[in-house]
């Protein structure tokens, strides 16, 4: 085997330990850039603990839990966030449904066992394995992990969820049985976000999809220096935030 193939020692972090500094992931020349630790502590403090260091578990059901930090990270700052005409003409015609709202953590549950039947853009099977459905359930009960939700007709047809602290804010995953269901979602919560002063949502990995919508790649050194900041100040009040209607029909935010 050549030197270029490798890999560098994983380190195995028992749940006393802190994980390792980020600079220690695992290079652009390995076989899992940006992997950076196992280990099989999946509760409420690692979770908090690996958000606010720019790190996020990512693993299959036959994997022990898998810590990751990619170097470049793909991120939407809000202010990059394109509300395209087509979307926007969808939120205006849905606006005048009767039995249409978006709204944040009616069903938090229900979003993230959606998300887990539906497999991230380029993935044949799901990451959201069971113990993840189990470990983002107790984030929710302690505040940190949240909803946002498309609904119609008393139906839950669409949503995402994603980690807050403070004002840092990491998007996670989105399902969607509407067209642009997902979509409308996101936008509610560029648009709560915006009204909050917070610069960004963390998506973790590059997409098509997400490239679309705004988002693009940053160095972890300066997705650090703009996160680790936001994690000391206020969170909103998801439950009850408020989506204003008139941002939709004229083209903000």
């Amino acid at each position: 085997m050549s030197a270029d193939t490798l890999q560098p020692h994983l380190p195995w972090i028992e749940s006393h330990l802190p994980l390792p500094p980020v600079q220690n992931a695992w290079g652009e020349d390995t076989e899992a850039p940006g992997l950076l630790a196992a280990g099989s502590d999946l509760g409420v403090e690692r979770l908090l603990e690996a958000y606010a260091k720019g790190v996020f578990p990512w693993f299959n059901a036959d994997q022990p839990v898998l810590w990751w930090s990619p170097d470049p990270r793909m991120v939407l700052q809000i202010k990059h966030f394109k509300l395209h005409r087509s979307l926007r003409k969808t939120l205006a015609r849905y606006s005048a449904h009767p039995q249409f709202e978006l709204c944040f953590d009616r069903a938090f549950d229900d979003v993230i066992e959606a998300c887990a039947q539906s497999p991230r853009e380029g993935q044949k099977g799901t990451w959201i394995v069971p113990p993840m459905v189990a470990a983002y359930k107790a984030l929710h009960r302690a505040g940190y992990a949240h909803s946002a939700e498309t609904w119609l007709d008393g139906h839950l047809v669409a949503g995402l969820y994603f980690v807050c602290i403070g004002k840092a804010v990491f998007g996670e995953s989105m399902f969607s049985t509407l067209s642009d269901g997902s979509k409308m979602a996101l936008a509610a919560l560029v648009h709560v976000c915006e009204q909050h002063s917070i610069q960004a949502i963390d998506c973790q990995q590059n997409t098509a999809h997400l490239a679309s919508m705004g988002a693009s790649e940053m160095t972890r050194t300066a997705f650090l220096a703009q996160s680790v900041p936001a994690l000391k100040l206020t969170s909103p009040d998801w439950k009850n935030a408020q989506i204003d209607w008139d941002v939709w029909r004229t083209g903000a935010p």
